[in-house]
């Protein structure tokens, strides 16, 4: 396929982030628009390492709506002739083993009624006949979303690229972007593997390379990769797709079937993160091996909640670089230093959960002259005008990792 010599709009990412810009810039009638991805493939580097679990319940409204807009999205998707989601909307049961997490639940119900999400609380009889194979002695308290689920990461990131393809977009994989041109101080252009692309506007969806990205136009921004895994076992008794997704939040523990096997992570109290200065742009990351003592303790965390797991032999093991920063926020929208380079990025954990609503904020950051003011807060001005020093920054994204599931989060 020839490299593209124009476009509009140049998204730089094709992973599940990167494609749901598109798809979501495509459906606001934006069709001049271009997805640049280095690998040969779409969806081929952090995606497909994530879980897939898509949970709306969250502690405030603005990201309890994200949420929810990227369940209806995944459903719309499902529903569509080309290439599906593998959605599969099974219901989530999140589970309180202690007082301090029911009240927590309490104010999060309250979000969820506020924003109009569907949570019910539930008795330890009816989660254990939603799971039978888990043990519900230690549950205070079981808050029950029926649409919450789980979907494939990959499917996901095909999903919005068909749908994107048939509405005009373009894609182009194995384009390395080198560098950015500016011409009377706004974005101009791209410097790719393959040769110039005029453009207007550079949309940064490069994951895990979204800070080297960035300091091709001198905008230095916290957006720091931090190691997280989850292991698959072999396929179990009274495990099938149709279980609801399970968080146990004390434990620091996700939990899904993976078809007839158990997919479990969890949230390591000793993250280990990468300084993105020692990474060039275009160069991978550090390959991650697996982590047997992390991955353990995962096992140990579970055992008294599903015994059997202690008996099942892990299948593989999945491991990648998700984005953190600092704050805890996602990095949306153009930054007032540079016109045309707009942010979409620095996702902490809900690149694939959360794309389909992080899409829409992107759209509403570049096409709306006023967007909201939660979606202004996203700006990676924040950053810009305020003065950070990368050792504290690489903590504190490193403690946003560890206290994912911490009270108060």
């Amino acid at each position: 396929m020839p490299q593209p010599e124009s476009a509009s709009i140049v998204i730089v990412g094709g992973g599940a982030v990167g494609c749901g810009v598109a798809y979501s810039l495509a459906c606001a009638g934006e069709t001049d628009v271009l997805v640049l991805e280095q690998a040969t493939s779409l969806a081929a580097t952090t995606t497909p390492q994530a879980a897939g679990l898509v949970g709306q319940v969250r502690t405030s409204i603005e990201r309890t709506q994200l949420a929810m807009w990227s369940v209806e999205t995944f459903r719309t998707l499902q529903q569509s002739t080309g290439a599906q989601p593998a959605w599969r909307e099974v219901g989530s049961l999140r589970l309180a083993l202690c007082d301090e997490r029911v009240a927590e639940f309490k104010q999060m119900k309250e979000v969820a009624d506020s924003a109009g999400l569907q949570v019910e609380w539930i008795d330890r009889q009816q989660a254990a006949a939603m799971w039978p194979a888990l043990k519900m002695e230690q549950v205070q308290a079981a808050l029950w979303c029926p649409s919450d689920g789980y979907l494939q990461p990959a499917d996901l990131t095909m999903a919005y690229a068909d749908q994107a393809r048939q509405r005009g977009v373009r894609f182009q994989t194995g384009t390395t972007v080198t560098g950015v041109e500016q011409t009377a101080g706004r974005v101009s252009g791209l410097q790719t593997s393959q040769g110039r692309i005029a453009c207007q506007t550079v949309v940064n969806a490069a994951g895990a390379h979204a800070f080297q990205l960035a300091r091709q136009v001198d905008l230095e921004l916290p957006i720091i990769p931090v190691r997280h895994a989850y292991f698959v076992t072999v396929p179990a008794a009274q495990l099938n797709p149709q279980l609801p997704v399970v968080r146990i939040p004390d434990a620091t523990l996700y939990l899904r079937a993976e078809t007839a096997a158990l997919l479990c992570g969890g949230w390591e109290p000793e993250a280990v993160s990468r300084d993105p200065r020692g990474t060039a742009l275009g160069e991978p990351l550090p390959s991650i091996e697996p982590d047997w003592d992390v991955l353990g303790e995962f096992g140990r965390q579970l055992a008294p909640h599903l015994p059997a797991v202690s008996d099942l032999g892990i299948r593989s093991v999945f491991r990648g670089w998700p984005t953190f920063t600092p704050d805890g926020r996602f990095l949306i929208g153009e930054s007032s230093r540079l016109p045309g380079f707009v942010m979409a990025g620095g996702c902490n954990a809900h690149g694939v959960s959360g794309s389909a609503g992080i899409g829409r904020h992107v759209v509403e950051s570049m096409l709306q002259s006023e967007p909201s003011p939660y979606v202004a807060s996203l700006s990676p001005d924040r950053f810009l005008e305020s003065d950070w020093d990368w050792e504290t920054a690489c903590r504190q994204a490193r403690q946003q990792y560890q206290t994912y599931y911490a009270l108060e989060h």
